[in-house]
């Protein structure tokens, strides 16, 4: 397995608590434990190749404009042909991108954490270790997982619809 660039967390039941890393969450607030292979979005991909492809065509365009239309595509070939390879080399590696297996624990608030290792099974396995320590007041386990991303939520997840003069969360 290779640690470089993965978030090691411990993932561990005691004394009715889910600690992940240093998060801890009550097993009775547990609604969804749930190991899966996520596909990867591969139309997203696709539309951010397709913005980020416009982007660099209207920066052409405010540079031919700017020079008041004297550069041609001879001109600026290194540069647009450089910008097409990156832009197709990211896509190319979204496109053939693996599915990547997760295990996702969500709360009742709505939190959710996910988290991974290569193997859908041993998530599988960690899956059926929070379920039985849900029913079972005197069961602990210990393991080691990997932060599936950095955008873990741990806190309350408000989805706002509209609205005026929001403010966020007083506390």
């Amino acid at each position: 397995m290779d640690l470089r660039n993965k978030r090691i967390l411990r993932l561990r039941v005691s004394r009715r608590m889910l600690w992940v890393g240093t998060a801890a969450f009550p097993l009775h607030n547990i609604t969804r434990v749930e190991a899966y292979k996520q596909q990867p979005d591969r139309g997203a991909a696709l539309l951010r190749f397709l913005k980020w492809f416009a982007v660099a065509a209207v920066v052409y365009l405010v540079i031919n404009a700017g020079s008041g239309g004297n550069v041609r595509v001879g001109d600026a070939d290194p540069v647009v042909l450089i910008a097409l390879v990156a832009l197709a080399a990211f896509l190319l590696r979204e496109l053939f991108e693996k599915p990547k297996p997760v295990l996702d624990i969500e709360m009742a608030s709505g939190s959710t954490v996910a988290v991974t290792l290569p193997n859908v099974d041993e998530l599988r396995d960690i899956a059926g270790l929070i379920a039985r320590a849900i029913d079972n007041p005197a069961e602990e386990f210990n393991r080691v997982v990997e932060q599936f991303n950095n955008t873990n939520n741990y806190g309350t997840v408000i989805n706002m619809i509209g609205g005026r003069n929001n403010r966020g969360i007083n506390l």
